[in-house]
């Protein structure tokens, strides 16, 4: 099956809503896209029309979505283009869907620093303590269990 794949560069419109569900994780969120061109006459940079787009994630990737992506973030979002078209309140609209394969902060308009989520299999003992800054405390040999501090970040937005 052929599907179109885009990548977007532009910012977090609204913040990552997640849940959890029968097959995993499910993140979404609004993308904005504004092309900005040169203009010749003026010599000035001029902003076009904002598109917006409702990104979709899924299991791992929408977890991490939640725990690192805040509203007006500047991204690159790269996934599979999904249009619909729907009849509401008596009108026809046309929707525009990513669902994302990969999602990552814009760094030619900043810094970020990356951290690896360390997955766990359930066990029998309580979640990791908590540090002085509030968040999870290494274990032993330096791994950190970042997905109890996700999870739990996601249950307080």
């Amino acid at each position: 099956m052929n599907e179109t794949m885009v990548t977007l560069v532009g910012n977090a419109a609204t913040a990552v809503e997640f849940r959890e569900t029968a097959t995993g994780g499910m993140a979404r969120f609004r993308f904005a896209v504004t092309p900005r061109r040169r203009d010749r006459e003026t010599q000035l940079w001029t902003d076009g029309p904002t598109s917006f787009y409702t990104v979709w994630a899924w299991r791992t990737l929408a977890a991490n979505l939640a725990g690192s992506v805040g509203i007006g973030e500047p991204l690159v979002v790269h996934g599979r283009l999904k249009v619909r078209d729907e009849e509401r309140d008596g009108g026809r609209r046309t929707f525009v869907d990513v669902e994302a394969v990969a999602v990552g902060h814009d760094l030619s308009r900043g810094t970020a620093a990356f951290r690896r989520v360390v997955r766990t299999e359930p066990a029998l003992t309580p979640p990791p303590h908590h540090g002085p800054d509030g968040g999870s405390e290494g274990a032993p040999g330096g791994t950190t269990d970042v997905s109890f501090a996700v999870r739990e970040k996601v249950a307080v937005s």
